[in-house]
């Protein structure tokens, strides 16, 4: 027994202290290079390692997959001034716009929609267009440099339609204390 003591005692000394050499558990020898080997075959993107044809043919078909729902949900082409109208004209969606315009917007816009923060929403100058699809694209896209944030990422997009269509349904509506207008007049 003192023997094979001796055999596992490393030469070196440290304040009179010898280490005794412990191999690691062949387990976990193992265990170590294999996940090194599947690392490699993992960042090599070989099929059959994982789900699918691969990783990276994995996220495109993922992302092939969300831009057809995003597509079906609101095709290219769609939102026009002429179908932002129509939307004005649905009480349900404006019922939806004003509310959806009163938890966000009205922070800085007023709940009448005369400006504080922000500009005046209902006299006829507008700093981005004041055509309802202007009024869609400047509400979902924001004007970061002035601080209003993209709602485009935080609403939905039928969202976004009705409190477009509820803006443009608020032109002349003369609420008290309105701030001054800004930007330019639209015909």
């Amino acid at each position: 027994m003192a023997d094979q003591d001796n055999e596992r005692l490393l030469e070196h000394s440290y304040d009179g202290i010898q280490e005794y050499d412990n191999p690691m558990p062949r387990w976990w020898v193992i265990t170590f290079w294999a996940t090194i080997v599947f690392s490699i075959l993992y960042a090599l993107n070989v099929p059959g390692i994982g789900n699918g044809k691969g990783r990276i043919a994995d996220y495109n078909a993922d992302m092939a997959r969300a831009m057809a729902l995003r597509e079906k949900m609101e095709p290219a082409g769609v939102i026009t001034d002429s179908s932002l109208a129509l939307l004005a004209g649905d009480a349900a969606a404006l019922q939806l716009g004003k509310q959806v315009f009163e938890t966000n917007c009205a922070a800085c816009h007023r709940a009448d929609g005369g400006g504080q923060i922000g500009p005046n929403l209902t006299d006829d100058s507008w700093i981005h267009g004041g055509s309802p699809s202007a009024i869609r694209t400047t509400i979902n896209d924001g004007v970061l440099a002035k601080g209003m944030p993209e709602w485009g990422k935080i609403l939905k997009p039928d969202e976004v339609s009705a409190v477009a269509a509820y803006v443009a349904s608020l032109l002349g509506s003369n609420p008290p204390n309105p701030k001054a207008p800004e930007g330019t007049k639209t015909p």
